[in-house]
């Protein structure tokens, strides 16, 4: 399960390095989809990996509930480092329309998910 956990922050950190989304637009729904995570723990896991600096009082706010796994969010963390940094060599390869078009892609194909899945 570990190296899931670091696949997916990998794949996150590609996907934020290739299009500049943040990592959350595919961590949390797939923490939920795939993992089955409440959208909470989720939301807190996903905050977690990113302190410091950036979430440190959101996340706090979810650790002192109970919604944050801090294992699994330094395991997506550490995927996550070397994800950004392929898929940010990989965006400025590619011409920017190709680029606009992923991005265009991933947000539909996320949004169409969680619109039309079920509990």
């Amino acid at each position: 399960m570990n190296l899931l956990y670091i696949l997916l922050g990998l794949l996150a950190g590609v996907v934020s390095g290739l299009i500049g989304i943040g990592g959350g637009v595919i961590i949390v729904p797939s923490l939920i989809f795939l993992f089955g995570f409440s959208q909470q723990e989720a939301q807190g896991t996903t905050l977690g990996l990113l302190v410091p600096p950036i979430g440190i009082l959101a996340a706090w706010t979810y650790y002192q509930q109970g919604y944050v796994n801090l294992k699994v969010a330094a395991l997506m963390c550490f995927g996550f480092v070397l994800g950004g940094l392929v898929g940010s060599k990989l965006a400025i390869s590619l011409p920017s329309n190709v680029l606009e078009k992923i991005f265009g892609i991933a947000l539909l194909s996320i949004a169409l998910k969680m619109i039309f899945s079920s509990d």
